[in-house]
């Protein structure tokens, strides 16, 4: 990205109202958004919680129609705030430096689960005994710092077997596709509609040392469908996104990517989803046979 011509637009909002807040960003920021907690070294721990606000933050280009998307965006999230109030959203112009520097302040080492341990690109690796999973932080990408990430993490931890293929959707950061291989997966194809989501993923792949076990297409579930990879269904497929999509995602056939007898594992969904969603995967032939929580935020596990 240009060093002078991104803006970073933030609301910091509840955790009930996070993910309509981050689906009407992502209408104008061209790069992902971000629902995201910053962690004091304190409350990186098994029982963090998720009750107070978090940020939410995306990226927009600095070009000559700002002003535009400033107004438009503006725009949307009153009607949104006609529902369920909301701070004025703050900009901030960022250049690469000054985002790296700021995650250097604030981005620690932490453990996840019984084996992980997820640390920036710059740190030493503290947990000798811990899988490391190393993350360079790039605008507009997860880190792991989020529930529902750290969630998905402890699930794949649990389920992913040896030699085993996965299918990651909305793969962002390529965090859970990293985590899953270094966990003794053989193979992972990861997808995102995101071309900067590939980008991030692709450069923590070899952060990692596990770019030949990750094959990345820009899409979604359609295109695993259509063929973008030589298997179109995965015993093991891992979603940590927004409700909003994991239902379109089941519209556009969500569970004819996980093998018969397989597992499907959905992140970023709210406790008040969660009937939502699991009745339609119920629809959709899948059964919820795990459900784990962290503060007000659930991941699924399913069995098909």
């Amino acid at each position: 990205m240009d060093k002078t011509n991104w803006i970073e637009v933030s609301l910091q909002v509840s955790p009930e109202i996070a993910e309509a807040v981050a689906e009407v960003l992502g209408r104008f920021t061209q790069e992902g958004v971000v629902i995201e907690q910053i962690f004091e070294e304190t409350t990186l721990s098994e029982n963090s919680l998720s009750h107070d606000p978090v940020r939410i933050y995306g990226y927009l280009f600095a070009g000559e129609k700002i002003e535009e998307q400033k107004n438009r965006l503006k725009e949307s999230l009153w009607y949104l705030g006609k529902i369920h109030p909301l701070p004025e959203p703050t900009y901030k112009l960022i250049q690469d430096q000054d985002w790296m520097d700021l995650w250097k302040k604030q981005y620690r080492p932490f453990k996840i689960g019984k084996k992980l341990a997820v640390l920036p690109a710059w740190a030493d690796n503290i947990y000798p005994k811990r899988i490391p999973i190393y993350i360079n932080p790039g605008m507009a990408f997860g880190t792991g710092t989020h529930p529902t990430t750290q969630l998905c993490l402890k699930m794949i931890e649990e389920r992913v077997k040896p030699g085993q293929i996965v299918f990651d959707i909305g793969c962002g950061s390529g965090i859970l596709s990293i985590a899953a291989i270094k966990l003794g997966a053989e193979r992972a194809y990861s997808v995102d509609i995101s071309p900067a989501s590939i980008s991030s993923s692709t450069e923590n792949a070899v952060l990692n040392k596990v770019q030949n076990n990750i094959e990345l297409f820009q899409g979604s579930v359609s295109e695993i469908i259509g063929g973008c990879f030589e298997i179109k269904a995965a015993p093991l497929v891992v979603t940590n996104i927004l409700t909003s999509v994991i239902l379109r995602l089941f519209d556009d056939g969500l569970e004819n990517i996980v093998q018969p007898g397989g597992f499907l594992i959905l992140s970023g969904i709210l406790d008040s989803q969660v009937e939502e969603v699991s009745e339609k995967a119920e629809k959709c032939g899948l059964v919820v046979c795990e459900q784990h929580k962290m503060g007000d935020w659930v991941a699924l596990g399913l069995h098909k």
